[in-house]
């Protein structure tokens, strides 16, 4: 069955998404959510999706960057910098609407991969807050509700 990306005010989208189990990365479920993800984030031209963006309340987020696709199951920011910038996001679930929102610049990461290894990294900048902000969708949080007026 082909994703859809849900919008604003779909109530999937303001819900604390599930973490999934290591052995649930082996279904066909996870290996089919986790392919479709890949295309879609590509095909609609955003540079992070989380699996409730596509209605499936599962703590998962793809990010497309530099022609790279990378692979978070149940993501945790485990230290934020104290250093912030405020830059403009969009959303492929709030379409049309923008706006500045302050991140840490520095963030360290820890995960699952696809296979259920466990990873660990430091994300800077623009990669720091695309983590960021997919991993609030992760929480039930939009960027909209972080705007800075």
């Amino acid at each position: 069955m082909p994703l859809t990306i849900i919008t604003e005010p779909n109530p999937i989208l303001h819900k604390k998404a599930k973490e999934i189990k290591k052995e649930e990365l082996k279904s066909p479920e996870i290996k089919e959510l986790i392919l479709g993800m890949k295309e879609m984030v590509e095909t609609a031209g955003g540079v992070g999706l989380a699996a409730p963006q596509v209605a499936k309340s599962l703590r998962l987020i793809v990010i497309f960057l530099d022609n790279k696709k990378l692979i978070l199951i149940n993501p945790e920011i485990t230290k934020y910098s104290w250093r912030k910038d405020c830059a403009e996001e969009g959303c492929l679930s709030v379409p049309g609407n923008f706006g500045k929102v302050k991140r840490s610049k520095i963030i360290k990461v820890k995960a699952l991969d696809e296979e259920g290894k466990n990873i660990e990294f430091t994300a800077n900048n623009f990669f720091a807050r695309v983590i960021q902000h997919e991993v609030d969708h992760l929480d039930g949080i939009l960027f909209i509700d972080k705007i800075n007026t």
